[in-house]
């Protein structure tokens, strides 16, 4: 399992892929906008992947768990972004999303938890003990399902938060 703290490849060498800018009342309109946007960037960034039907399938899964997270945010004005990037294996994926000052907190902890020595067992107690996966589940899926370092990126601003996920997917046999 990564975390952030153990392995973060340097910013300058992502580069830019694709962008989504909308306002987030628009995304948080229909549940459907997290599986549209996430199969849409998927097929985008995966036809030069070795086996661009397994990368695309794997990076939609874990988008659209991003996505879900975000669309549960309680705060109804403000802009929306969802950035990909690339640096060799690892496609990145920077979420900009409207928060309260609780929902930051959250985050934080929610990371913390994520990157802590128990994190594993934790994460296996709670799929037995949820019956919709909690936003922290789908952060330690993500973490250690998908091997994925997440962290919290700048803050664009006060109301809003950065939630960057690094998703090396190339390679991956699940």
């Amino acid at each position: 399992m990564n975390v952030a703290s153990q392995s973060v490849v340097a910013e300058a060498a992502f580069e830019p892929m694709i962008q989504i800018d909308m306002e987030i009342k628009a995304f948080l309109s229909a549940w459907f906008h997290c599986d549209h946007i996430s199969t849409y960037l998927a097929r985008v960034i995966s036809h030069n992947r070795t086996d661009s039907v397994l990368h695309s399938n794997l990076f939609s899964s874990a988008l659209n768990e991003l996505l879900e997270v975000t669309f549960r945010t309680r705060h109804p004005a403000g802009g929306f972004v969802c950035r990909v990037s690339r640096h060799g294996k690892t496609d990145r994926v920077e979420l900009i999303f409207p928060c309260t000052p609780e929902e930051r907190q959250f985050y934080k902890d929610a990371l913390l938890h994520v990157g802590a020595p128990e994190a594993r067992e934790r994460y296996r107690n709670s799929l037995s003990e949820d019956l919709v996966p909690s936003r922290e589940v789908v952060l330690f899926e993500l973490a250690i399902d998908y091997n994925a370092t997440l962290r919290l990126g700048k803050e664009a601003d006060a109301g809003a938060i950065t939630l960057v996920v690094d998703l090396p997917l190339e390679g991956q046999a699940n």
